[in-house]
């Protein structure tokens, strides 16, 4: 199941708005998402987003499979930064002339986590 965050990410983004509403109450954000640890979950608690009607759960619903969407890929891109070689292992690579030895290593953390899963 997708986040709420995503969810009203893309519909504010389909609204001509962007995520940058998205914040702390205590910081004046346009909307602010929480959750009370009450087992009921994530809910809007703030939306103050100028010529923008609240979403509701119909039109949330409605753009869960694109928000699984991006959060696959970004599952995909963390996993992956996770295991591609670091900087420093980079600079040595190049340094050293082992390029070849450092393209195996990147393509198969690739071929783990390949994006056409997402």
């Amino acid at each position: 199941m997708a986040s709420l965050f995503h969810k009203v990410k893309l519909y504010l983004e389909a609204n001509e708005k962007t995520d940058k509403e998205i914040g702390r109450e205590e910081d004046g954000a346009n909307v602010c998402l929480v959750n009370d640890s009450d087992g009921r979950g994530d809910y809007i608690k703030v939306w103050n987003v100028s010529g923008l009607a609240k979403p509701t759960e119909e039109q949330l619903d409605n753009l869960e499979s694109q928000a699984n969407d991006i959060e696959t890929a970004n599952q995909i891109i963390s996993n992956r930064k996770a295991e591609y070689p670091t900087i420093e292992e980079c600079v040595h690579a190049i340094l050293d002339d082992d390029l070849e030895n450092l393209q195996i290593l990147r393509q198969a953390v690739k071929n783990k986590f390949p994006k056409e899963n997402a």
